[in-house]
């Protein structure tokens, strides 16, 4: 019996050091807290920065992170990136939350449509922390700054070579990554302001594919199937062009359906060179990054950049490629 109590007692014991180890761990693991976050600033840094995207596990914004991290090398900043592995709001509002806690110098983050968000930017500034948003922009917010794509813009341009490119009746089917994601309502607006005028062109449907393979995979084949008539395609964001192309071609429709898309992933980029996909809308997401690393030194030091900041767009089409050396022009969001 005295056995017994001894060996649960030492059990208790080891569990409990492995728990509270464990909890060490991924606590560390989940903020990466540092002695810069602790307030042990590097003597070598003159500011501590923290960029807070949508998802780390994002070929998209981890061009935003690589211009982000070389402004931060060439000017002397430590730059932190950190934020949910994969989207996910919650883990996004209390990472901002925790960054305002720990009193860095600047936040650099994308914008989100969420009741909490807004208020969460304001207690930043409110903190004398100056925001900057990246690619998607929190306009009814305190933010100073914000940079990335002109996304009206951009649906407009994808608008336009849809026009340029085709002859004869078309109707098209939009997949969009999300209905609610202001940039990518933005990138619809665009493209049908930019169409109106043509009435060889009609809209058949807009679905929607929560910026997955498999979602536009999925919308991709209901329009197929619903509509008979569809001869072209419109996907506002990376992975959107890529499902198309995949069904198109399941369904021996390539060559007979045009499709524009958006971004330059490898996989978009192959499917242009097999005249799969047509034509793609160029983001430059490591530019993002970059500007805004020296935008917020900029607001320390007391300067009052512009507010709106649009980073560069384009299409490219097969006779683009390859593109021009250098640094990505963009990836995916």
């Amino acid at each position: 019996m005295a056995y017994l109590k001894r060996f649960l007692y030492l059990s208790a014991i080891l569990i409990f050091a492995t728990t509270a180890a464990m909890t060490i761990y991924f606590g560390k693991e989940t903020f990466h807290v540092t002695e810069i976050a602790a307030g042990k600033t590097d003597p070598k840094h003159t500011f501590h920065f923290v960029l807070i995207p949508e998802e780390l596990d994002n070929e998209y914004w981890s061009l935003v992170e690589e211009g982000a991290q070389d402004a931060a090398a060439e000017h002397g900043v430590s730059l932190e990136f950190l934020g949910p592995k994969q989207a996910n709001i919650d883990e996004h509002l209390k990472t901002i939350d925790m960054a305002i806690a720990g009193q860095v110098d600047g936040l650099l983050t994308q914008g989100i449509v969420d009741q909490e968000f807004t208020p969460l930017l304001n207690k930043a500034v409110e903190k004398g922390i100056p925001v900057v948003t990246i690619d998607t922009d929190a306009p009814n917010s305190e933010r100073s700054v914000y940079i990335g794509t002109d996304n009206y813009y951009a649906g407009f341009l994808a608008g336009k070579a849809l026009m340029a490119d085709t002859k004869g009746p078309q109707t098209v089917g939009i997949i969009t990554g999300s209905f609610e994601a202001s940039h990518q309502k933005l990138r619809v607006q665009g493209f049908l302001d930019a169409i109106k005028s043509q009435s060889r062109i009609k809209v058949a449907a807009q679905k929607e594919s929560n910026i997955t393979k498999a979602g536009a995979v999925k919308a991709a084949y209901e329009f197929f199937q619903e509509y008979p008539e569809l001869n072209a395609f419109y996907g506002t964001s990376a992975l959107d062009g890529i499902g198309i192309a995949q069904v198109a071609e399941y369904l021996k429709k390539d060559g007979r359906t045009y499709v524009i898309g958006f971004d330059t992933l490898p996989e978009t980029l192959k499917y242009i060179e097999k005249g799969t996909i047509q034509a793609t809308v160029v983001q430059y997401p490591y530019q993002m990054g970059y500007k805004g690393v020296e935008t917020l030194l900029q607001i320390k030091k007391g300067l009052s950049p512009e507010p709106i900041q649009h980073t560069d767009t384009a299409i490219i089409r097969e006779y683009d490629l390859p593109l021009t050396p250098g640094k990505p022009e963009g990836a995916q969001q």
